[in-house]
């Protein structure tokens, strides 16, 4: 992709108009938005709180119309692509020699057929440690979570990006579609926000307020999977896509603790992107990341928010999406049989979903 110019990465990552991203890591206020708002028993995790919970797929939330470039958080300028990033998606960032950045990445995805969950005891062990984190929110995810993505929109430490509407696979969608699953999660986010804003508890906020972003600007393709159509489709949405360089392999219940550790510290390489998960699909990753982090921050590591890591140096595009090859991610293409041009959400209910106890309030 040689349009790009070295120099302009070096100077100020205008490519992506990094410059201009929101400075996400920045308090602004939110640790005192967040302590009026919440006690610190109600950020806590809640136990069973991270399970998944089936629900009939005629149960799930309706989107956000998405046609309505207001209502998405899009300024007319951005819905028309002026001066948004070109297709192609970020696997890591190439650091400046000395500084040794890592971006941790939770994915939150949600399908049409349950209430995913929340690992409140991941995000409990990042506070504790003041790690600072990307999460990337499925857009029905955080309106079925609104309280707990209210609590992170508030955190300092988090920044959040979206990952599709219900997680279904882009490349497998057209037209109205593939926009309502990439840019239905930014009206999610928008309406989290301003309810936020409108609570009594936020009242006299607004220099807090004002440091949470208006709008997301980062996108994680459910399954890693994109073709140059969804590729553009998020461009045209003014968002950057996020791919990763470090895979933990969490979502099996299969994996260790110790293996999801020692890959995070097997890949770890200044600039590098760890995808992990905090949905109930994390099955040991809240106790893989004590084992991990402090052993990564021996070695000199810090941790930072993707935006972060993206204006430190120059990101390493990759033309598609994929895991550790190219190719690797079109197998998602085909589960249960199916062939493009059909697309279920196919992200798994987890075997052992089981009614959950009420949002705590």
């Amino acid at each position: 992709m040689g349009r790009r110019s070295p120099t302009c990465w070096a100077i100020a990552g205008c490519y992506f108009g990094l410059a201009a991203l929101p400075a996400a890591a920045a308090d602004g206020g939110r640790a005192a938005l967040q302590a009026a708002c919440w006690a610190p028993a109600a950020l806590a995790a809640r136990m069973g709180e991270n399970i998944p919970v089936r629900r009939p797929a005629r149960a799930a939330t309706r989107p956000p119309k998405v046609g309505d470039d207001l209502a998405l958080g899009l300024a007319p300028e951005a819905a028309r692509g002026g001066g948004l990033p070109a297709p192609g998606v970020v696997r890591s960032v190439a650091l400046p020699p000395g500084r040794k950045l890592i971006a941790l990445t939770f994915d939150l995805c949600e399908t049409a057929g349950e209430t995913a969950g929340y690992d409140g005891a991941i995000i409990d062990y990042l506070r504790s440690q003041g790690v600072k984190a990307t999460l990337f929110a499925g857009g029905q995810w955080m309106l079925s979570h609104r309280l707990r993505a209210a609590q992170l929109l508030s955190d300092p430490l988090f920044e959040i990006g979206t990952h599709g509407w219900v997680h279904r696979n882009t490349r497998l969608l057209a037209g109205a579609e593939l926009a309502r699953e990439i840019r239905a999660p930014s009206a999610a986010f928008a309406a989290v926000r301003a309810e936020l804003g409108s609570a009594e508890c936020a009242a006299g906020q607004a220099a807090a307020l004002a440091a949470i972003p208006e709008r997301p600007r980062l996108f994680r393709f459910p399954f890693g999977a994109c073709s140059a159509a969804s590729l553009q489709a998020v461009a045209d949405a003014g968002l950057i896509a996020i791919q990763w360089s470090i895979a933990t392999g969490d979502p099996s219940p299969a994996r260790s603790a110790h293996a999801i550790a020692e890959a995070m510290l097997r890949g770890a390489r200044p600039g590098s992107i760890i995808i992990s998960h905090a949905n109930g699909r994390g099955y040991h990753t809240a106790a893989a990341l004590p084992m991990a982090i402090p052993a990564l921050r021996a070695r000199g590591f810090e941790f930072v928010t993707l935006s972060q890591l993206l204006a430190a140096g120059r990101p390493i595009i990759a033309e598609t999406c994929y895991d550790a090859r190219p190719g690797d991610t079109d197998r998602y293409d085909f589960l249960f049989g199916r062939r493009p041009g059909t697309s279920p959400a196919l992200e798994l209910t987890s075997p052992h979903a089981r009614t959950a106890p009420p949002l705590p309030q």
